[in-house]
């Protein structure tokens, strides 16, 4: 409701990947470049891991809209997984018949002929798991099992890995060293910096139709980088509950003070950077009492003005 009191368009701060809002940052370039040259060059297996909310999701669906028709794409993001549901997600995502009654040698058969006539058109595959921290170390095994897929001269399925810090720790157990020895690429995404979260604040504003993107004072700008600790979707909850609390007082720009109060009610103020991230890592907001009073106090500055 408070779009068109600062000139917005449309919410600036959601918290679903909207590729309208794409933000760039020195980190996310250089992630999605990595990728983008893994699946050029046929890299057996590659991981990107970064914390909860930093942009995984964003990068992902950037690389999908580069890889271009020649690249089959199987997109897995449920990682509760047992091995039968492993072949029939991924016989989905590639539009294969499933094997029934299962059987792992003949879905493994069949899933090989498809790969290799995909091969011999000049198309890649390429299998990205989503949550991959979640994984079992069983179902770690099975996946690896799956980049046995080749030829004498390229691998016949790319794998992806996408997860938290966690994977990263995951993969460093001893039991696991054969599939961490065949991870070709590894990269870790950043949060952003100070002068990268001005910057994301200004042009997710701009995107939203606002004419300057300058909603924020520099101070409040300061004080949601040292809230959030750079992390986007930390930032666009903080931000949505500070412009909430400036429509709130009638006031066209946010203070540092009303960053201060919206985190207050977030929580943010009393927990440390991965607590905050863990709060907001299923995109859900609890209804604190300040934030369901600003939301009153909203609404009903909305049904006056309409009066």
């Amino acid at each position: 409701m408070y779009n068109r009191f600062f000139g917005f368009e449309r919410d600036p701060f959601r918290v679903n990947p909207d590729p309208g809002f794409l933000f760039m940052s020195e980190g996310h370039a250089e992630a999605l470049a990595t990728l983008i040259y893994a699946v050029q060059e046929r890299k057996g297996f590659i991981t990107l891991v970064g914390e909860v909310g930093t942009g995984k999701t964003t990068i992902l669906n950037a690389l999908l809209q580069k890889v271009g028709p020649m690249v089959q794409t199987a997109f897995l993001f449920n990682t509760a997984l047992e091995v039968e549901d492993l072949f029939a997600a991924l016989f989905e995502e590639l539009e294969l018949e499933p094997v029934a009654p299962f059987r792992k040698s003949a879905a493994v058969s069949r899933l090989n002929r498809h790969l290799i006539d995909r091969l011999e058109r000049g198309n890649q595959t390429l299998l990205i798991v989503d949550e991959a921290q979640n994984l079992t170390e069983a179902m770690l095994e099975e996946i690896r099992m799956l980049s046995n897929l080749e030829t004498p001269q390229s691998k016949l399925l790319q794998i992806m890995l996408v997860g938290q810090p966690e994977l990263a720790e995951k993969l460093a157990q001893p039991q696991l060293r054969q599939l961490r020895q065949r991870i070709e690429l590894r990269h870790v995404i950043r949060p952003l910096h100070a002068q990268e979260t001005s910057a994301y604040l200004q042009e997710r504003q701009l995107v939203a139709g606002h004419p300057r993107g300058d909603v924020f004072t520099v101070a409040a700008e300061r004080a949601i980088f040292r809230l959030t600790r750079g992390i986007p979707r930390v930032i666009n909850v903080l931000c949505d509950n500070a412009l909430i609390v400036a429509f709130s007082r009638q006031s066209e720009r946010v203070s540092a003070q009303m960053v201060e109060d919206a985190a207050r009610d977030l929580g943010l103020e009393a927990e440390g950077a991965d607590a905050q991230v863990a709060r907001v890592a299923d995109a859900k907001r609890e209804a604190r009492p300040g934030f369901l009073r600003r939301l009153w106090r909203r609404r009903a500055l909305h049904a006056a003005s309409e009066l």
